[in-house]
């Protein structure tokens, strides 16, 4: 990923952008909900919450991520969930999911989280790949969609 693509942390006037990223994800999935008002009127909510984040790649944006923070008792402090991670079809390749994974690890990082985690799909082998090479490990399976396990992943963060 070059210069020429951008990422920057979302804000309010955002929630469009967003919205239309996470209805391409839903699309690509084959699902057929939430619908776009759904999807608008949660991100809208969610974009002014402290305990959400949403990056953006590109401009225009081809990418996003969502990021939600939480208190653990386990660490005594918060976590960080990578909860969505998208990039366009058309998009992929130039490294803009890596760019997304490094930005998220770090936004947890300077929010002084213990950790950050995530699932993932075990026959989404792109993410498997770009998130076991960004150091998270798998921590067990459970069952999700269909017969195929998703993979609960977890990063450390050093301080």
């Amino acid at each position: 990923m070059g210069p020429e693509t951008p990422l920057r942390l979302a804000g309010p006037a955002d929630a469009g952008a967003v919205t239309g990223l996470i209805a391409d994800f839903r699309d690509f999935l084959g699902a057929n909900r939430p619908a776009n008002a759904e999807i608008e009127a949660t991100v809208s909510t969610l974009i002014g919450d402290r305990s959400t984040e949403f990056l953006l790649a590109g401009d225009p944006e081809t990418g996003f991520a969502q990021i939600r923070y939480r208190l653990s008792v386990w660490t005594g402090n918060e976590d960080a969930w990578l909860e969505d991670l998208f990039v366009k079809p058309d998009a992929r390749g130039a490294g803009l999911g890596r760019a997304l994974v490094e930005a998220s690890v770090g936004r947890a990082r300077s929010r002084g989280c213990s950790r950050i985690q995530l699932d993932c799909n075990r026959d989404n082998e792109a993410a498997v790949r770009l998130y076991e090479s960004a150091g998270f490990a798998p921590v067990h399976n459970r069952q999700k969609w269909g017969d195929t396990p998703d993979l609960f992943y977890t990063l450390p963060i050093e301080a």
